[in-house]
């Protein structure tokens, strides 16, 4: 079986490279898994890749199977669709998930993966990691029957909850984005779209996930009375300025964080292998393919992150292929 790998580095902010790895021979209790597609999530991606990841968050940013530490040099990723090549009979052969980095091939417990249903394509399946963040910002917020909600941001984060919020009953879904493209992709998830100025307000329920300050100002604003925001946003080392003046008090609104690291409390009873199995679940719907708006392959990923993270190159979930890799 062939022990060679090969894995993508951060060096440096702003700079990264391919490395060789040598795999260790497998436990008993341990899978072997040779990568068909990662996924980069431009947000948070593109942040450790710029070195914004602040000092006091180093620890909380820590990916599951991250190797060196922030800034750099930090091997990172979270979105990773391959087949398991040894290990458990029961897992041989089938095609899994794992929150692994870009790589392609790794070692890793048996536990730390999760087949993938025969409905979910491998390549939509790298998408389980933003779905499962989706799926626990629903828990947070607990949307009810016939809720006005506005999706602030129409990134992969935010697209993936207007794509779930779509399927509830009599809920209004609005997608909100400065970017006139992302009108495309709303009507791909069945939602409708609006600039920020064309919002409309009154919505019982708002999820913000621009990560800018602007548009967490414009979600405070489209709230009803009592209404809530869901702030799912990542800044970084930014600093956020909110208008708290205002209609802030005299409406009694609310925000609220939601972050995956935590099983929302709402939903104390599930496990994080129960959240990952619903998101892998929901994936079965094509519409959620908008999503995923370009593919290169692995090899070229050193060139293809500056362009990610100056916004050269525009996207959602952009897919790494590992077919040529070999």
């Amino acid at each position: 079986m062939n022990r060679a790998a090969r894995a993508f580095w951060l060096d440096r902010p702003g700079e990264g490279r391919i490395r060789d790895v040598d795999l260790p021979v497998p436990a008993g209790d341990e899978v072997l898994v040779r990568s068909l597609f990662s996924g980069v999530s431009r947000g948070t991606e593109t942040l450790v890749f710029r070195g914004g990841v602040p000092e006091s968050q180093h620890a909380a940013m820590r990916a599951p199977f991250q190797e060196g530490d922030f800034p750099a040099p930090v091997k990172y990723g979270y979105l990773n669709v391959g087949v398991v090549e040894e290990g458990p009979e029961r897992l041989v052969g089938r095609t899994v998930f794992c929150l692994y980095p870009h790589q392609t091939r790794y070692v890793v417990p048996a536990d730390a993966v999760t087949v993938v249903p025969d409905t979910v394509p491998a390549e939509r399946a790298v998408l389980a990691g933003t779905v499962e963040t989706a799926v626990n910002a629903l828990w947070d917020a607990a949307p009810l029957i016939g809720d006005r909600i506005a999706v602030v941001g129409g990134g992969m984060v935010g697209s993936s909850v207007a794509a779930l919020l779509a399927r509830f009953p009599g809920v209004s879904v609005q997608l909100v984005d400065a970017d006139p493209a992302r009108a495309k992709i709303a009507r791909a998830l069945g939602v409708d779209f609006a600039l920020p100025g064309d919002a409309e307000g009154e919505r019982d329920l708002v999820v913000h996930a621009s990560a800018t300050e602007q548009g967490l100002a414009r979600s405070l604003e489209l709230l009803s009375a009592e209404g809530t925001v869901i702030e799912l946003s990542w800044y970084g080392d930014r600093k956020v300025s909110l208008p708290l003046g205002e209609a802030f008090h005299s409406r009694r609104l609310v925000i609220r964080s939601s972050q995956v690291g935590t099983v929302s409390p709402r939903r104390a009873g599930r496990s994080y292998a129960d959240r990952l199995a619903l998101a892998l679940d929901l994936l079965a719907d094509p519409a959620l393919d908008a999503l995923v708006t370009g593919e290169s392959a692995f090899d070229e990923l050193p060139d293809l992150l500056p362009k990610l993270a100056s916004g050269e190159l525009p996207a959602l979930c952009h897919r790494i292929r590992y077919e040529d890799t070999e």
